[in-house]
């Protein structure tokens, strides 16, 4: 997938996973109910941030193509090529699923 933004410094742009619609019991959740998604996909990762003291690069731990889970609140929503995203700090990034 080609995305024509490059996030600087510490921070990644993800994909929000799709809300859920129906519960798990078959009852479907209507569209002001849902709500936010706290899962996405990585689509584009910044080189890293560096360090305060000793200026060294400290290099992402996630890269393109991990699925992740975030905070709820997390991240600034932008809109690229008509496709919502969200750009956020590594460190907003609670858990990696394997």
């Amino acid at each position: 997938m080609s995305l024509n933004i490059k996030p600087s410094a510490d921070r990644v742009v993800v994909e929000a996973a799709a809300a859920e619609t129906k519960t798990a019991s078959g009852i479907y959740i209507p569209e002001t109910a849902q709500e936010k998604p706290q899962k996405g996909t990585i689509v584009a990762v910044g080189p890293g941030k560096y360090a305060d003291v000793s200026g060294t690069l400290i290099p992402m731990t996630v890269k393109v193509g991990d699925e992740i889970l975030y905070g709820k609140y997390a991240g600034t929503e932008v809109t690229v090529d008509g496709k919502e995203y969200l750009i956020m700090r590594e460190s907003d990034i609670y858990a990696v699923f394997n």
